[in-house]
C-alpha cells in the first residue's frame, strides 16, 4: 500500500484524474480526443509539485526523509556502483548488520562504500535494527576504512539512520567509544572521503561515518543532533511541538548549506526520491563522480589540511562579548 503524506494528497488526487482520463480514452472511442485535457492536468500537476516541494518546512522534510519507499543504501549501491563485494564482521566477534559495506567500483575507480541499511520488510527491518547501528557496526565500518586507507581506496559513506541504537546492551559494549573512535580515525584517514546524507542523519549515529572531505545531502534529507520529536519532548515536554522543533533544529539541506555543515545539495526527482528511484540514482551518481574526480587531484597532505579546516569553519559565529556585559 502506497503511503501518502498529508501535503501529497492533492498531488495524488490530480494523478488519479489523469489516470482515469487516460483509461477512458483507451476504453471508449465515444469519449473523443481528450489529449488536450490530459495535457492541461499534467501541467497543473507539475506546477503543484514544484510549489509544494519547494516550500516544505523542516517537519515535512523529515517526513519525506523517513518515507518507507525512499531509496536505501543498497538501492544506491546497486544502481551506482559495480562489482560490489560486501564485507562482514568487526573481527571482534560482532557481525554488524545495520551498516553494510564493501569494495566496489565507481566510474572505473575502486572505492570502499558503506552506509546504514534500514530494511524494507518487517523481517529485514528487525535484522537491520531499523538502521540503528550498534558498536559492532561502527567497528566494522572502522575496519573497512582502515582497509581502504591501506590500499588507497577512496571512501564513500551513505547516511540514513534515526540515530545510534540507545539500548543498554549497546552502551555496555562501548557505543560511545566506538563512535568517538570512528570520528578520530576518519579525521586522519589519508584517502578521499565523500559523505552523503540520503535520508535521516541522526546525531552521533550519523556522525560516526560522517567525517568527510565532501559532505553532501539529498534535497529532501535531514541532518540533526536530535529528532524533532526528541527535541520537542525535551524543550517543551510536548510531542505536538514537532513542527516548531524541526524548524528550530535547522535540519534541512538548505539550512545546513548556509551554515557550512555540508558542501553540496543533490537535487531529487520532482516529488522526492521515493517517487522515482531511477532518477534519484542517476542524480546522485553524477554528483558522486564529480566530487570524486575533484578529490583525486588533491595531494594527501593538502587533503588532510583542508579536512581539518573544513570542520573548524562549520557554523556561524558571532561576538557576544558586548551583550554579556550588558
Amino acid at each position: 500500500m502506497v503511503q501518502i503524506l498529508e501535503f501529497e494528497r492533492e498531488i495524488f488526487a490530480v494523478e488519479n484524474q489523469i489516470r482515469e482520463l487516460v483509461s477512458l480514452s483507451h476504453m471508449y472511442d465515444s469519449v473523443g480526443d481528450i489529449t488536450h485535457e490530459i495535457g492541461k492536468l499534467k501541467k497543473k500537476l507539475r506546477r503543484m509539485k514544484l510549489d509544494i516541494f519547494s516550500n516544505l518546512n523542516g517537519w515535512q522534510k523529515t517526513q519525506v526523509a523517513r518515507h518507507p519507499e525512499r531509496p536505501h543504501t543498497m538501492d544506491y549501491v546497486d544502481g551506482i556502483f559495480t562489482d560490489f563485494c560486501e564485507q562482514h564482521g568487526d573481527r571482534h566477534g560482532g557481525f554488524g548488520p545495520s551498516i553494510v559495506g564493501g569494495i566496489a567500483r565507481l566510474a572505473g575507480q575502486t572505492v570502499m562504500v558503506m552506509g546504514h541499511q534500514k530494511g524494507r520488510t518487517t523481517e529485514e527491518k528487525l535484522r537491520r535494527n531499523f538502521g540503528m547501528a550498534q558498536p559492532e557496526d561502527y567497528r566494522k565500518a572502522q575496519r573497512l576504512m582502515n582497509f581502504a586507507e591501506k590500499f588507497r581506496f577512496p571512501i564513500v559513506t551513505l547516511i540514513d539512520t534515526p540515530g545510534a541504537y540507545p539500548g543498554i546492551d549497546a552502551e555496555e559494549k562501548g557505543q560511545s567509544e566506538a563512535i568517538a573512535k570512528n570520528l578520530m580515525v576518519m579525521s586522519q584517514l589519508k584517502v578521499p572521503i565523500i559523505v552523503v546524507v540520503i535520508g535521516e542523519g541522526g546525531s552521533g549515529g550519523a556522525l560516526a561515518i560522517g567525517v568527510g572531505d565532501r559532505v553532501m545531502m539529498l534535497e529532501h534529507s535531514v541532518y540533526s543532533v536530535i529528532s524533532p520529536e526528541g527535541c520537542a519532548s525535551i524543550l517543551w515536554a510536548k510531542k505536538d511541538k514537532v513542527v516548531q522543533a524541526a524548524d528550530a533544529l535547522c535540519l534541512t539541506a538548505k539550512n545546513l548549506k548556509e551554515l557550512n555543515v555540508i558542501d553540496q545539495i543533490v537535487h531529487e526527482p520532482l516529488g522526492g526520491a521515493h517517487r522515482n528511484h531511477k532518477r534519484a540514482i542517476i542524480l546522485l551518481r553524477k554528483a558522486l563522480k564529480g566530487q570524486l574526480n575533484e578529490l583525486l587531484t588533491i595531494p594527501v597532505d593538502k587533503l588532510l589540511e583542508q579536512r581539518a579546516e573544513k570542520f573548524r569553519n562549520m557554523g556561524i559565529f558571532g561576538d557576544i562579548t558586548q551583550e554579556s556585559q550588558v
